[in-house]
């Protein structure tokens, strides 16, 4: 059975099937926390392209939280499913207030990794999505429509191992879905992994710092010469 030593091992296999945005400029690697971000750094270092992470939070509908009605991410932007809103009966009181709670978790979690450091700028450029995996795709998927909200060039989602379905159903909505594995028999993201350790905090503010520097320092280089 075919596996991968850990995330980093995945994010260099990953990056060679995504050589060809080495060439492009304005190339993003954007990480889902917490996992997709040692993937998420590998593909960025092979890549020469920026790297940050993008929260997001899917809202759940109050009385059954796995039930996603909308999402926000970390740039303020939020998107509400219609169909589920009317379906669920999930009243603007309530929809504001499950925003209020999750945005409150974000910004947390935006100041633990971003720090000071502004966020990226999204409309047109190449926005590569990844993540160390996926089982049902929920949360990529509001990834996707809030990332389409700010007018990319191009979006491309990238994981090591993703389900059959999982993959064809995000394809249909992605310029290109890359996924290296996609068994039949899914038993798990962890499965996949000899290593599969929980991602800490501090290891993701270090790869997001490393790779910040990385960038100041390549865009340093032409002034110095």
């Amino acid at each position: 059975m075919l596996t991968f030593r850990d995330r980093r091992d995945a994010g260099r296999r990953l990056a060679t099937r995504l050589a060809g945005y080495a060439a492009e400029p304005d190339v993003l690697v954007l990480a889902l926390p917490r996992g997709g971000v040692p993937v998420a750094a590998e593909i960025a270092r092979v890549l020469g392209a920026e790297l940050d992470v993008f929260l997001v939070r899917k809202l759940g509908v109050p009385g059954y939280p796995e039930l996603a009605f909308g999402a926000i991410a970390s740039d303020g932007v939020r998107v509400l499913n219609d169909d589920v809103v009317s379906t669920m009966r999930v009243t603007p009181e309530a929809i504001e207030a499950v925003t209020s709670a999750e945005r409150q978790t974000l910004e947390r979690r935006e100041r633990e990794y971003r720090g000071d450091r502004p966020r990226p700028d999204i409309q047109g450029r190449t926005v590569i999505l990844v993540d160390d995996g996926l089982a049902t795709g929920a949360t990529m998927r509001a990834a996707i429509e809030v990332v389409r909200r700010q007018q990319p060039r191009r979006i491309v989602v990238a994981v090591p191992v993703a389900p059959p379905e999982t993959c064809r159903e995000l394809a249909a909505q992605v310029d290109e879905m890359v996924c290296l594995l996609t068994p039949a028999a899914f038993f798990g993201v962890s499965a996949w992994y000899d290593d599969f350790s929980q991602t800490t905090d501090f290891e993701v503010r270090e790869l997001l710092e490393s790779a910040a520097k990385d960038v100041r320092r390549k865009t340093q280089e032409p002034r110095d010469r």
